[in-house]
């Protein structure tokens, strides 16, 4: 079951097929770029659908955030896996409208808990390029702590990693069903 998640103000809900342009929008622009991108439709595509499937076939993925109020797309959440990552990743984007206001910080907090307190993971990572400094910082309001030792696909990231010693939310009252 793909969980629904609330914080103050978002909500983290399953990808839905009305968030791809907005999704295709972002992976083809510049600020793809500390993802590997800009990104070919059809790359975007396969990405999309890598972060919605990998719920049923491994039981997390990623999470669209939005807007409680206004029910607006935000960005999305997630925790990626397979064989281009060699950990599970705890990964975010924002949309332009959306950085800098403290959403992904909100977002990648609520799924870290879920994934420590519910999913029972052991460790997270993010895997950040150095020059994303954004990223950097908020890895590190996580609790993200440099281990220069974690296997890595591209030699150059940064790689954060993250465990349950920190939690302090209860994230059963954020859940919903």
């Amino acid at each position: 079951m793909i969980p629904h998640l609330q914080t103050e103000r978002l909500t983290l809900r399953p990808m839905r097929m009305e968030d791809w342009p907005d999704y295709e929008r972002l992976m083809a622009s510049e600020r793809s770029v500390h993802m590997g991108g800009p990104f070919l439709q059809r790359e975007a595509w396969g990405m999309f659908c890598h972060d919605a499937g990998l719920w049923s076939l491994v039981g997390h993925g990623a999470l669209m955030m939005e807007d409680r109020e206004s029910g607006v797309g935000l960005g999305q959440i997630g925790i990626n896996a397979g064989p281009l990552f060699p950990e599970r990743e705890l990964g975010w984007f924002v949309y332009e409208q959306a950085e800098g206001k403290g959403y992904a910080f909100e977002a990648a907090h609520a799924m870290r808990d879920w994934a420590f307190e519910v999913a029972q993971m052991s460790t997270l990572v993010s895997y950040i390029s150095p020059q994303n400094w954004r990223s950097c910082r908020l890895a590190k309001a996580l609790g993200g702590a440099l281990d220069e030792a974690a296997p890595r696909r591209d030699v150059k990231d940064l790689v954060y990693r993250y465990s349950p010693n920190h939690i302090v939310s209860r994230m059963s009252s954020n859940i919903l069903v």
